[in-house]
Formats: structure tokens, C-alpha cells, sequence
């Protein structure tokens, strides 16, 4: 499609100095703002993905993909208990539902812990010890202190509340539950001590700061649900198409249960995200379109410096074809190898983004990134095919498409008007 020797004119003009009618400086300003661009957009884009990516893994991977529960009954004191006897049932059920990897009976309550003086509100929730190992964020957590070996002669709590209270692994900690023993005179709050086997990590703020497990029998006998279950909790083997189960999984559970999913739970921050993500792209996309007018620019001005070279071209018989090419190919090797070399800085940035994070950490004086507010403990990237080829693409595309108005311009000049006063 292109000549060899349209190449070397179009070389000869992208390398000239100034002093011969060049532009030089303009072709280095454009290919910097390009590959500045592009490295943005890839650096965005990967932190993007990184986070959803984080933030859904935590999400599924330290909380049921659905939850079965019960509509509750009405009990003859008058009081309304959401509880299920029939877990056990309900829960083999569940399991042989094709695609459901387990069905766990849990119980669950939120109560006070306290210890060395200091309090935390913090959730409970009781299941078995080989269940609790199937959990893939507590069973493979960024940290972690103790064994989970352990767990049925105590607690697994998060490193949040283990940091606000001051504890670690052999300490104990008290349980305050409103709901506890129940007299003549009313009930009375349950206060029991239980020892610290195990402290995780799994990397989410909210979980980390809040979440403490304890064995199923005790759980029953501590918050007075003896012989029944608050939930079944399932996982299932496609997260992201939760929704597809949900059929054969009422109808496995029963009547009087109903659903509720992970998404159902965090649809509000997966729309929140996707909200951003769309804002930010757009944002982005314009950054790479003002960085590529860059080239709409410099060859402006070199279709006016080169105006002489132009007239005498045309005069030799190239056609406005030829010099159509020259041009194009002028501002689109500036788009190329600009891209190129943000491809290229957003990869490297993606994959060192934690040695780049701790050198910003460093130069900030630290806390940086604070996991109270982002709910994951650091920042992530995860540099994905189809977003590098989306930058590309995009990169590319704006690059060759405003190159078209001066490399038009030039090749329509007339070569008289162009050599008149030469």
C-alpha cells in the first residue's frame, strides 16, 4: 500500500531539524503525549479491573454466593423466629443441585466483644470447622496467625478486631449478647469467654474489622438456637451467573425460603463501579483524543513548512495521492510508535504496581491508601488482553483518523500557488 520511497520522504521530513523546515520538537511533544496517554489509559484500566476483581474475589470468597433462608413463623408468645429447623434437610437438598459445590447450616448474630479493656461490634457466625476450611479467604487468607486445626477449641477472628482490641492468638475474648439467658425476671445479656485460635486476613476491610467465627454447636448454645439454623449458606461453582441457580434452588430448598444472593447484598458498589468505570474510561479517551491532535498540529505546520517541497513533488509527477501517503504516514508513525511506548510503560506499571505503590507510599510519608474507606488492604492491578487492545485500538484509531485533515490539505495544494514566490 505504501512505496518505499514515500517512506523515506516521510522519514526524512519526521527527523529534520528546525533549521530545514522540520518539526522536530513537535514530533517528539506529540509522540510523548501519545505514549503519556496510552500509559494512562492502560494504567487506569488495569487498576480498574484489578480492584472489580479484588473486590468481587473478597466478596465471594469469604461470603456465600447465596444464602437460603426462611420466611419465619409466627411462635404462640407472639415473637416472629426466621429461624429453620429443617436444616439439615434443606441443606442436602441444596447440595445436589447440579453446580452447588456446598450447602453449610450457619448461625449468626451480632454482638459485643470486648477485652484489655476495649469493646468492637462485631458479627458471629457458627458453622462447622471442616466447612469453615472450604472457605476460600479463610482458608488461603493474605494473613494469618494460628491454625485453623484449632478452631473447635476456640474462635477465628479477623485482624481488624485483633489489632482494636489487642489480642492475639491464646488471648481471649469476652462475647456480650442482649439475648442471652432467659429467667423469671427477664433475660438476662450472655457473657461468655472464648479463647483466640486463629487470626485472617481475607483483605476486605468490613470482614476483617467485624467478622468472627466460631464453632456451630457453640454458636446454637450461645445464642439460644439450639436444634435450629439461621440460613443455609451455598457456593456454587459460577459466581458471576449466581442468578441462573436460583430456580433449582427453591425448589430443592422448599416452601417458606427465599433467596438472597451476593449481588443482591453488594449491588449497590458493583453499580457504583460500573458507573465509574464507564465516567473514567470516558474520561480517559479524551485525554488520549486531546493528545493525539497533538499530531493534527505538528503536521499543520509541516504541510506550511514544506510547501516548496510539495510544488516540486507535484511538479515531478507524484500524484495527491503520493503526497497524501507521505503525510499519513508521517502522523501515523508518530501515533504508532507513541502507543507503542504506553503500551509498553502501562504493562510495566501494572506489573510493578507494588513496587510503584511503595516508592508514592514512601515519598508521601505513608497512608497513602487507607483500607477503611477502599474496604481492600492494597491497591490492585490485573492487566487484561482485551483492555490493552481496547487502548490500542483507541490509540490507533484517533491517531491515524487526525491525520487525515492536514495529509488532505497537503496533498490538494496547488503546486503554482505553492512555487509562485520561490
Amino acid at each position: 500500500m505504501f512505496r518505499r520511497f514515500e517512506w523515506m520522504i516521510a522519514w526524512r521530513y519526521l527527523r529534520a531539524r528546525r533549521s530545514e523546515g522540520g518539526i522536530s520538537v513537535m514530533t517528539w511533544i506529540s509522540l510523548v503525549g501519545i505514549a503519556l496517554a496510552v500509559f494512562a489509559l492502560i494504567a487506569t484500566l488495569a487498576v480498574r479491573s484489578g480492584f472489580r476483581y479484588e473486590f468481587v474475589d473478597t466478596i465471594i470468597g469469604a461470603n456465600p454466593h447465596v444464602s437460603v433462608l426462611a420466611y419465619g413463623e409466627v411462635l404462640p408468645n407472639g415473637a416472629l423466629t426466621r429461624t429453620m429447623a429443617n436444616y439439615e434437610e434443606v441443606a442436602a437438598a441444596v447440595a445436589r443441585v447440579e453446580g452447588v459445590q456446598s450447602a453449610v447450616p450457619v448461625v449468626s448474630g451480632q454482638v459485643m466483644a470486648t477485652a484489655n479493656g476495649r469493646n468492637a461490634g462485631v458479627q458471629v457466625i457458627g458453622m462447622q470447622g471442616e466447612d469453615l476450611a472450604r472457605v476460600p479467604r479463610i482458608a488461603n487468607p493474605e494473613e494469618a496467625r494460628g491454625s485453623l486445626e484449632d478452631f473447635d477449641a476456640g474462635i477465628a477472628i479477623g485482624t481488624g478486631i485483633a489489632r482494636n482490641l489487642g489480642v492475639d492468638v491464646g488471648d481471649t475474648i469476652r462475647l456480650i449478647s442482649p439475648d442471652g439467658v432467659r429467667t423469671a425476671f427477664g433475660t438476662s445479656p450472655r457473657i461468655v469467654a472464648y479463647p483466640v485460635t486463629f487470626i485472617f486476613q481475607v483483605g476486605r476491610y468490613d470482614i476483617d474489622s467485624t467478622r468472627i467465627y466460631m464453632p456451630f454447636e457453640k454458636a446454637q448454645e450461645y445464642f439460644n438456637r439450639v436444634g435450629v439454623a439461621d440460613e443455609v449458606q451455598v457456593a456454587v461453582e459460577d459466581p458471576e451467573q449466581v442468578a441462573a441457580y436460583g430456580p433449582a434452588l427453591i425448589d430443592a430448598a422448599g416452601e417458606g425460603t427465599y433467596l438472597w444472593t451476593w449481588q443482591d447484598s453488594s449491588g449497590a458498589f458493583l453499580r457504583a463501579l460500573t458507573m465509574e468505570d464507564n465516567i473514567m474510561f470516558v474520561i480517559l479517551s479524551i485525554l488520549v483524543l486531546i493528545a493525539t491532535l497533538n499530531i493534527t498540529s505538528g503536521l499543520v505546520m509541516l504541510v506550511k513548512n514544506k510547501g516548496r517541497d510539495i510544488g516540486i513533488l507535484r511538479t515531478m509527477g507524484l500524484t495527491e495521492g503520493t503526497i497524501l501517503r507521505v503525510f499519513f504516514l508521517c502522523g501515523a508513525s508518530i501515533g504508532v510508535v507513541g502507543t507503542v511506548i504506553g503500551v509498553v510503560l502501562g504493562c510495566l506499571f501494572a506489573i510493578y504496581i507494588d513496587q510503584v505503590f511503595n516508592v508514592v507510599n514512601w515519598i508521601a510519608g505513608g497512608g497513602v491508601w487507607d483500607p477503611q474507606f477502599r474496604h481492600i488492604s492494597q491497591l490492585p492491578a490485573r492487566l487484561e488482553l482485551d483492555d490493552v487492545l481496547t487502548a490500542v485500538a483507541l490509540s490507533l484509531t484517533l491517531s491515524f483518523v487526525v491525520t487525515i485533515f492536514p495529509a488532505r490539505r497537503a496533498a490538494r495544494m496547488n503546486p503554482v500557488e505553492a512555487l509562485r514566490y520561490e
